[in-house]
Order: C-alpha cells, then structure tokens, then sequence
C-alpha cells in the first residue's frame, strides 16, 4: 500500500542550508523509490490557518518511507532542513486501492452504538 511522507514547513525560507538539504534529497529517496507529489507549492487553504508550505512525498509501502527517513543518507542531511525552517513531519499509510469511506462509517457507528450501551 503506498505510503506518504508529508511535512509542514512554518517558515520556509531560501537559507543556504536549505539549498543544499533541497539538492541533495533526490539522491536519499532514490533507493527507497520515494516520489515528491507536492514541493514548494502555494498553499491554498479553505479551512483554518495554515502557515508556511507542504511537501508530499509518496513511497511504495510504510516500511520504505521508514527506511528512508531513519537512513544514514537522510539523517545526514536532515539538520540542514531543521536548524532553519520550523514544522512538522509524519509518514503515514494511504488507504488500499478500493477504498470506501461509507465502510469505516458504518464500523464506527458501530462502535459508537456499543459505547452507548
């Protein structure tokens, strides 16, 4: 199941550092299969507040985008991005090819209905 590793950067800026954390990123991904969706794109938000930008990254499975983040390679880099932009980081699984929202509907009215036995 594809997986996502997404970030929301605060305050992006163009520090040096940063440059170089965007130049050499590629080459961490690479051996993991890892894809950008969405890098440094206008945010347009509909809801709430949403400072900064977000950058999307998909992976073929959980274990790949683990295996990235926790790699010798990204974790070399990785200060680059952090000593200069604030934010938050989170790989998740996507949802199986199929998906039916109306199917996690209808479990959790069923664990609502036990909970109010």
């Amino acid at each position: 199941m594809t997986a996502y590793a997404l970030a929301h950067l605060h305050n992006p800026n163009p520090h040096p550092e940063v440059i170089e954390y965007i130049e050499r990123i590629q080459a961490t991904l690479d051996p993991y299969d890892g894809t950008f969706l969405v890098h440094g794109a206008t945010v347009d938000v509909k809801e709430g507040t949403w400072p900064g930008t977000v950058v999307i990254i998909s992976f073929p499975d959980l274990e790949r985008a683990n295996a990235w983040y926790e790699s010798p390679a990204y974790r070399e880099i990785l200060h680059l991005r952090t000593d200069n932009i604030d934010g938050s980081t989170i790989l998740v699984d996507g949802v199986a090819p199929g998906y039916d929202p109306g199917h996690t509907a209808e479990a959790l009215r069923a664990l609502a209905a036990q909970a109010a036995e």
